[in-house]
């Protein structure tokens, strides 16, 4: 891998954490939103219905939109479930990190619950479970 794509992915990836860490994906109530169809993928896998509300199917359209290309896929269930699908650019010193990041995001728009992210590997094999407690303000990390 040359220097300059190696750049560009710790960039990117860099990118991604300071974009969830800072800026929050829905401004606004959800009830004053239009519900987005979700869009079309061209991979060769079925993509996941990103939300089952508005506003868990609106963080969801944000989170692939604004991961620059390093999240394939991304669903969110009952508002307290997040499940991304990463792309092969993702390396695998870089989930854990990925994963927290998801965590912070998700609790800025979902707050005052426990919160599951769930992250898959490209295959969609789940490769690792962060639970963020709304009590502790802590996430845990399970492996698989």
């Amino acid at each position: 891998m040359s220097f300059f794509q190696q750049g560009r992915r710790i960039f990117a990836t860099i990118a991604l954490i300071l974009l969830l860490t800072i800026t929050t994906a829905c401004g606004g109530p959800a009830t004053a939103r239009e519900p987005i169809a979700p869009t079309q993928s061209t991979s060769s896998y079925g993509q996941l219905a990103r939300g089952n509300s508005t506003a868990g199917q609106d963080f969801g359209n944000w989170v692939v939109s604004a991961s620059k290309g390093l999240i394939k896929d991304a669903y969110v269930r009952d508002n307290n479930k997040l499940g991304v699908v990463i792309s092969s650019q993702v390396r695998p010193t870089e989930v854990r990190e990925l994963a927290r990041s998801l965590a912070q995001g998700f609790h800025k728009n979902f707050p005052s619950q426990d919160l599951t992210v769930l992250v898959y590997a490209p295959d969609k094999q789940l490769i690792l479970t962060a639970q963020y407690d709304q009590q502790s303000k802590q996430i845990q990390y399970q492996a698989g």
